[in-house]
């Protein structure tokens, strides 16, 4: 499994995601509190953002644990947007340990990360070429491949993740398929084996796989659900 988070509203560093809360990505990728299956997120970690003089998202990502990258601190005290997304990895076992199969992956302005595992053969009929459209052999990869394929065929974010998590989840009936994704002006996601939790504040929301501290306010996704977010909105409705 891993675990990942996002932001969206003011202008804030990633810092905000990854080492300020007591609970961020940080302290989850050796101590997670809410994880399903496994206990530390040692398989690498990655972070994207949207920077206003670029056309699509910005990308850091490392095959190593997130706190053996001295650089990091640093960078995401610098790192600053109205959208962010970051994520630190458990590898499913068999699949490689390297920068192209760690989250987030990318395609135009889309941003995804994948917390779970599915067989690649449940993604087969998406695509006969997902193989070559994924960055990575890694399953991640294959799913966010099939993603960004629904994207370029015109679904929308929240359509997208859909069509893809119930037509795996239906071949593979042991896959957990929870999926973080945005684009820059909204934020959606999947709860499908395991947790997901949003909290509103008055100048944007935060979607988690686990809650980043223990302030009030924070709310469990029902499990098969697709959760959709603007600055100001939360939507949450059954897959």
């Amino acid at each position: 499994m891993c675990r990942h988070a996002a932001w969206l509203g003011a202008a804030r560093p990633l810092t905000w995601l990854i080492h300020e809360p007591e609970h961020g990505l940080l302290k989850q990728s050796y101590a997670p509190r809410r994880q399903r299956v496994g206990l530390v997120n040692a398989d690498g970690y990655g972070m994207g953002w949207y920077d206003p003089g670029r056309a699509e998202p910005v990308r850091y990502r490392r095959a190593v644990p997130i706190w053996a990258d001295a650089n990091l601190p640093a960078l995401a005290q610098v790192a600053r947007s109205t959208c962010l997304l970051a994520a630190v990895r458990s590898a499913t076992v068999g699949m490689p340990v390297e920068e192209s199969a760690t989250a987030p992956f990318a395609d135009r302005g889309w941003l995804l990360s994948h917390n779970g595992r599915v067989t690649r053969d449940a993604l087969r009929d998406l695509a006969d070429d997902l193989p070559d459209r994924a960055e990575s052999a890694c399953d991640a990869a294959w799913v966010a491949a099939a993603v960004f394929l629904c994207g370029r065929a015109g679904f929308g974010l929240g359509e997208a993740l859909t069509e893809v998590v119930v037509r795996a989840g239906e071949k593979d009936p042991g896959a957990r398929l929870n999926l973080l994704a945005c684009d820059g002006a909204s934020i959606a996601a999947t709860v499908w084996g395991d947790t997901l939790f949003y909290h509103r504040l008055h100048d944007g929301v935060l979607v988690a796989s686990e809650p980043l501290d223990d302030l009030p306010g924070w709310q469990a996704v029902p499990e098969r659900s697709l959760l959709t977010a603007t600055s100001d909105d939360v939507r949450v409705q059954p897959l």
